[in-house]
């Protein structure tokens, strides 16, 4: 079964998107490229990459709410630390369920991801045949799309003996957090998963999200373009795929998508 991720590659200012697919989790491709420079550039110029970062999505596991080559401008501030004085001043919050976050990868922390935080401290999860059990009772989840037939035993049944290969971190979630059938997030961590849920490397197969990883949320798409993910994660691929862009940018942007902003959905 493989997977796929939604990792983001960093250029200071821009980075990229990535994932893999089911089976055992492929490696992921190297990130944040040229296509980035200029928004990097600019945010620099106008020292704003404090509070907010260019990220460009190079892979599905988040179809169809976010597309290979939608550009993102993602919050920095809206989960940071809150500070003695600035508490009192600015937004500062935790994570929710149904946030979109933009984290470091637990496994690699030179790789960012981007997911749906589907548990908080607390509470308790399991899939039964690709539905998601929380606390007891089963979501309605409008976001998710399906794109297999077919039911594995780990992925649409989890937790359970795993089929493929996973992570240390999951490996510890399942020796440590498991009881009576249910994944238990612990305190500072978060149960993360794609909305493209057969094509996601998430938490099911390397663990929680530490608090600490977590960089932002994504706020609006500035730019959609249809690239290929080779094009995005690939830097051989660079000269080709700018080339690419100078001739069809008025016919390979995705203009619909220009400026959509990036919502929550209320996960209870």
């Amino acid at each position: 079964m493989d997977q796929s991720e939604t990792a983001i590659t960093e250029n200071t200012a821009a980075a990229n998107v990535v994932e893999p697919q089911p089976s055992s989790p492929p490696p992921e491709p190297p990130r944040g490229f040229i296509a980035e420079w200029t928004v990097t550039i600019i945010l620099l110029l106008f020292g704003t990459t404090t509070l907010v970062q260019a990220f460009v999505i190079p892979t599905g596991s988040m179809e169809d709410t976010l597309l290979i080559g939608d550009h993102l401008l993602v919050d920095k501030l809206a989960y940071a630390p809150a500070g003695p004085v600035t508490k009192y001043m600015l937004p500062y919050s935790d994570p929710h369920r149904g946030d979109i976050i933009v984290f470091r990868y637990p496994e690699d922390i030179k790789q960012t991801f981007v997911k749906r935080v589907m548990g908080v401290a607390g509470d308790r999860i399991h899939l039964e045949n690709k539905r998601v059990w929380l606390n007891g009772h089963l979501l309605d989840e409008p976001y998710v799309v399906h794109k297999t037939e077919y039911t594995d035993s780990y992925r649409d049944n989890f937790p359970n003996d795993p089929n493929t290969s996973i992570y240390p971190g999951a490996h510890d979630m399942l020796d440590h957090h498991v009881k009576n059938g249910e994944i238990e997030v612990p305190r500072g961590y978060f149960f993360a998963m794609g909305d493209n849920r057969d094509y996601s490397l998430d938490s099911r197969y390397w663990g929680f999200v530490p608090r600490e990883n977590i960089i932002g949320k994504p706020l609006v798409i500035y730019w959609s373009y249809d690239a290929s993910t080779e094009d995005l994660s690939n830097p051989g691929a660079t000269v080709s795929h700018l080339i690419d862009v100078v001739i069809h940018f008025p016919t390979k942007t995705r203009w619909a998508r220009t400026f959509r902003l990036i919502r929550p959905y209320p996960v209870k």
